[in-house]
């Protein structure tokens, strides 16, 4: 089951592959001609709609030319994938002397019916019914009649439809499942924890949980809901599992398992590996480098070593070189030329299995406590599931390269370590240990984890493969405790002499669900810890000289160094009390531009913000808006001044930021994954309860409808707008931070988004927002900040900014002539007089006395703290003069007075002028 996610119609990476199903053939084929070389026999596609009775499955059908029988293969795909992403592994293997069928699972491709999680009476039932339509080709060499020779090969989801199909049915003759579970309920359940993350993936991966049958949805939603397992559900997952049929399971069987997955880990191999070999079966065990959570899923190499064995055991080829009965892969530092992982095998006549050859490590440390937060937040870092990426990425493979990428919060987690190590162990296994676990609530939830800890300090703990295994410790409460023995991760792993053993006992994991109430446990040793040894298992090539991969690793290391110094200095600074309560203040803030001791791209800038305002940033293009926002957030440094939101201080990755929400310069999305698998991801990130998210609100902003379940990679850049000001208001910040979040949308979504704004800050939270749109800025703000290269111009509430203008409207009870226009124009102190929507437009003429430049004045002690006015720093702005509050007062009295001379039909006489005319005069420019 890959669960990564995959858009329709996208070829998922083929290590994704595979689940089941097809029956009787129903329906006219066509045959296609594949491309193929030269040298190589055309391949003939056939592609058919199987009709199951409970589903109609799609199905495509791979042969060469000729009329000599040959073996069947049949070939499942990934979960969320389709029989596409198979071809160019059936045309392989069609090649070689196969006849390969490929189909669509159940609810994927073009397939129907409901996704049964592999139900033995759909997807394997399926399975059974293709196996009786090769048994009718005259292409498939037959064992006896309706018996063809037939091998079963998959990965994942598929990987299990492999051991399925040999249990349940005996006609198949070999099997090679790859990265895939013996046990589902052990996967999804391990030690009676819920993996929450990860199914959540799943159920959105298969379109929702209305795609799946009834009974299943209903599971997920209740163990969803409760946090951890119940009975009934490990039942319902464990009859759909290997496990099940195990003891029937009686073919050769290679199986091929990932290092870097925290989803189907060792283990599951393992398990499987002993129940196969107790029914008399060869099985070969291989640990590719790659997994459910990234790295290199060796293609070409596991794809060979599938077709030499089923040459060996479907065509009987004596001949045919299978390979070892185990085999690990190891990373052996990176290629200078192009950064990529270098990969070498090791093996031996033997499987080790997980337990082999132990060595006792003596651990010390105290007995500590350990404090499970309130909500589980926030949580425990071990990696990222579902992202990890393909092709050579993903947390698992920089561990192999000794890079350490998890996050352990003080206080939430116990540790013991052993003395620096004498000589080099590798450690090919799952370690164990014994603890002593006491609680102050029923039971107790810890995760395990063992780190690889090089001497002096200088570099991050490493953990292998980035895992962590789960332990529910029931009874822990009472009668003083409990003796627990965890089996930790089993991975491949040198520890070189010098390093020192570290383990962990967290009582979080972003992956999995914790109990939400707090509770403190208590944790202390009870025993060494037990690390496994292959010390037969033999790498087939000598490692890489040591510079051709620690010279790129250092550059890596002094960067990750920066980011942790960097994050220790944002803990730095003591909060102001008095401004606890109030969302913004900036004072002196200045930042230079990239390479200039003298230009600034913000310089002395001070304002303030209170709880419920609405606050427009404006300025033309260049003022330092976004420079602005982007030191608010915390993403660039400033070169002087301060920032301080609530009373704390910013600083890159300040904890007070979690309080912000954030649209700035556009938003980052996976492309690959639907709109509301990435808000999910993004909120799941953050480590904070599903509840605090208020999804469906911030979906509801969004007004993407239908869209939501698409790959972002389709949207419109109207609709990855909108995604991201959901994003943004994930949570229902104190502070939201819009920089131009009306691109991109249509009138009524910007109408919808201005009364959000304003709902929003009503609530008592606090809205800014940057705009050019200044019409939408004068409906929607309730206080103004404009700056202009870099400056504070003014700042104040949007009424006071419009309405200090020189220009009034005399609102008239019936029309006026021209002439009388023209007489109104001749006034002494008048500039100009017209007609306008609503009455006669007059624009007073500034005093010849002193003036007060446009950028003075007070601002209210509402928005801003300090804000002293710069002069001008170009002379023509200093010709922009309004006249002194007072003299404009009389003037408007003395204007009114001419006008009632002149016999002109005044209703009323105010201040008038838009934003925008507010704006240009402030910033010096004109209104057209």
């Amino acid at each position: 089951m890959d669960l990564r996610l995959t858009g329709p119609r996208a070829r998922p990476r083929r290590w994704a592959a595979a689940a089941a199903a097809v029956v009787v053939l129903a329906g006219a084929g066509t045959w296609t001609a594949a491309a193929a070389s030269d040298d190589a026999p055309p391949v003939q596609r056939r592609d058919r709609v199987m009709d199951t009775g409970g589903a109609r499955i799609d199905t495509s059908y791979f042969t060469t030319p000729g009329s000599e029988r040959r073996p069947a293969v049949l070939l499942a795909h990934g979960f969320g994938g389709s029989k596409d992403e198979l071809r160019a592994q059936a045309e392989g293997l069609a090649r070689d002397g196969y006849a390969v069928l490929t189909w669509s699972a159940r609810g994927f491709g073009h397939s129907t019916g409901k996704i049964g999680l592999n139900d033995p009476k759909g997807e394997v039932a399926d399975a059974s019914r293709l196996i009786d339509w090769l048994a009718k080709r005259p292409e498939v060499q037959l064992d006896k009649k309706g018996d063809p020779r037939v091998g079963v090969t998959g990965a994942s989801y598929g990987g299990a439809v492999s051991l399925l199909a040999a249990g349940y049915d005996d006609r198949v003759d070999a099997i090679a499942p790859q990265i895939t579970y013996w046990n589902l309920a052990d996967a999804l359940f391990p030690q009676g924890v819920y993996k929450k993350l990860w199914a959540g993936l799943f159920i959105n991966t298969g379109g929702g949980c209305d795609r799946f049958e009834p009974q299943l949805c209903r599971m997920y939603e209740r163990v969803a809901e409760a946090g951890k397992p119940d009975a009934a559900a490990r039942a319902l997952l464990e009859e759909r599992s290997p496990i099940a049929v195990g003891k029937r399971i009686k073919v050769p069987t290679l199986l091929m398992q990932g290092q870097t997955d925290s989803l189907f880990p060792l283990g599951q191999a393992d398990a499987a590996a002993k129940a196969i070999r107790a029914n008399g079966a060869p099985v070969d065990v291989d640990w590719i480098a790659g997994g459910h959570d990234g790295g290199d899923r060796e293609t070409g190499r596991v794809e060979a070593r599938v077709d030499s064995w089923f040459d060996r055991y479907l065509k009987d080829d004596k001949a045919a070189d299978t390979g070892p009965a185990f085999r690990v892969t190891r990373t052996g530092g990176v290629d200078s030329t192009d950064g990529a992982a270098q990969l070498r095998g090791a093996s031996s006549d033997t499987y080790p299995g997980l337990a082999n050859d132990p060595r006792r490590v003596p651990l010390t440390g105290r007995e500590q406590r350990v404090d499970n937060p309130a909500g589980a937040s926030p949580p425990a870092i071990s990696n990222l599931p579902g992202l990890g990426g393909g092709g050579g990425g993903g947390l698992g493979q920089l561990s192999s390269l000794g890079v350490g990428l998890s996050l352990d919060f003080p206080g939430q987690f116990a540790h013991f370590e052993s003395a620096p190590l004498r000589d080099d162990l590798h450690v090919t296994g799952s370690p164990t240990v014994t603890v002593h676990v006491t609680s102050d609530s029923d039971d107790a939830v810890l995760f395990g984890k063992v780190y690889d800890v090089a001497p002096g300090g200088g570099s991050q703990p490493v953990l292998p493969s980035q895992l962590a295994s789960p332990v529910r410790v029931v009874g822990s409460g009472a009668g003083g405790g409990k003796d627990v023995t965890l089996t930790l991760p089993a991975i491949d792993h040198e520890v070189q002499k010098g390093h020192r053993l570290r383990l962990v006992l967290s009582s979080t994991d972003l992956g999995y669900a914790s109990p939400t109430h707090p509770a403190t446990y208590s944790v202390s040793l009870k025993s060494d810890l037990s690390v496994p040894t292959a010390p037969a298992v033999r790498t087939a090539a000598a490692p890489l000289p040591a510079w051709v991969w620690w010279l790129p690793l250092a550059g890596v290391l002094a960067a990750l160094a920066l980011l942790l110094t960097g994050r220790r200095r944002a803990s730095a600074g003591a909060p102001a009390p008095d401004l606890a309560e109030v969302p913004l203040q900036i004072t002196d803030l200045s930042k230079k531009y990239a390479k200039s001791a003298d230009r600034y791209a913000v310089r002395d800038l001070s304002f303030r913000v209170e709880k419920g305002q609405v606050l427009g940033l404006l300025g033309p293009n260049g003022a330092g808006k976004t420079t602005t926002l982007r030191m608010l957030m915390g993403l660039i440094r400033p070169d002087g001044g301060e920032i301080r939101v609530f009373g704390h201080a910013i600083r890159p990755g300040a904890p007070v930021l979690s309080r912000v929400g954030a649209f700035v310069e556009g938003a980052g999305f996976l492309p690959h994954l639907s709109g509301r698998e990435n808000l999910e991801l993004y909120w799941a990130a953050t480590g904070r309860p599903a509840e605090d998210a208020h999804l469906e609100e911030a979906l509801e902003i969004a007004g993407l409808g239908d869209a939501l379940a698409r790959a972002v990679r389709t949207y419109s850049q109207g609709m990855r707008q909108r995604l991201a000001i959901a994003q943004a208001m994930l949570g229902l910040p104190d502070l939201l931070i819009l920089d131009e979040p009306t691109n991109g949308l249509d009138p009524p979504q910007i109408r919808e988004m201005r009364e959000v704004m304003i709902r929003y800050a009503a609530a008592g939270r606090t809205v800014i927002v940057s705009s050019h749109l200044l019409a939408e800025v004068e409906q929607t703000c309730t206080h103004l900040v404009v700056m202009d290269r870099g400056r504070l111009v003014q700042a104040g509430p949007v009424a006071d900014i419009i309405g200090s203008g020189d220009t009034l409207l005399a609102g008239l009870a019936a029309d006026i002539s021209d002439a009388l226009v023209e007489k109104v124009e001749a006034l002494p102190g008048v500039e100009s007089a017209a007609r306008a929507d609503g009455g006669l437009l007059v624009r007073l003429a500034a005093p010849a006395h002193a003036g007060v430049p446009a950028t003075a004045g007070a601002v209210p002690a509402e928005v801003a703290t300090e804000s002293a006015p710069a002069a001008p720093e170009d002379p023509a702005r200093s010709a922009v003069l309004m006249p002194p509050a007072g003299d404009r007062e009389t003037a408007a009295a003395r204007l009114l007075a001419e006008l009632v001379r002149l016999d002109v039909p005044v209703a009323s006489l105010g201040p008038h002028r838009r934003l925008e005319d507010a704006f240009l005069t402030l910033i010096g420019g004109e209104a057209g």
